[in-house]
């Protein structure tokens, strides 16, 4: 497979956006964090992309030793994408660039496609900054997913979790809010627009009780 075009710059910044800074690449990268997933399920999740685009960049992050295809065993037997080592590193891109990024969002637009596990990564930061490992069960109106604290990969999933360390319910706009970095999760349990449950270290950390 021939290589795309390349700034031609012997510069880290240029050689890493010769890799990753193709449209929709870091995306895809955000949601393969959430483990393996088939065509159909990243397809889905990423509202815009046509399915050629989809299969190229694909095709563009296995070539560069970001993400691999592989089957999964019977009865299952469909095909998955997840990311390479290489490919987990981009973790705290993704976080530098959301959290630069957060002011951009102002209100939503009518256009604007969501769903409930884009807020994990911004969460991820500050439920890491608690120091307690553990899994984080988040609901909020747009739907219900679980966040892994320091507990391995992957990052997070969509729904409930049976072993969940702490649930946190986040009422009306406050996950809008913390998306744009506009609170966090202290001060929203503190306001009580976030209900915590749970008795494990990491729920008395979101607390405040540690």
């Amino acid at each position: 497979m021939a290589r795309r075009r390349s700034y031609d710059q012997y510069c880290a910044a240029a050689r890493a956006l010769d890799l990753v800074g193709d449209r929709w690449t870091l995306l895809i990268v955000r949601e393969l964090l959430a483990g393996p997933r088939r065509y159909t399920d990243l397809h889905a999740d990423l509202p815009g992309v046509s399915t050629d685009m989809l299969a190229t960049r694909l095709k563009d992050m296995e070539r560069d030793g970001l993400a691999l295809r592989r089957k999964l065993p019977a009865p299952s037997s469909s095909y998955v994408y997840e990311l390479t080592p290489r490919g987990q590193d981009l973790l705290p891109v993704l976080q530098a660039l959301g959290e630069w990024g957060a002011p951009e969002l102002a209100e939503r637009r009518p256009t604007d496609a969501v769903r409930a596990h884009w807020l994990a990564l911004p969460l991820l930061r500050q439920l890491t900054a608690l120091g307690e490992p553990g899994v984080v069960e988040v609901r909020l109106d747009e739907g219900l997913f679980h966040v892994r604290v320091e507990a391995g990969e992957p990052l997070y999933g969509e729904g409930a979790v049976a072993q969940a360390d702490a649930r946190i319910a986040l009422h009306g706009d406050l996950g809008e809010r913390l998306a744009r970095g506009e609170t966090d999760l202290a001060r929203a349990v503190r306001e009580g627009t976030a209900r915590v449950s749970g008795d494990g270290p990491l729920a008395k950390a979101l607390l405040g009780e540690a």
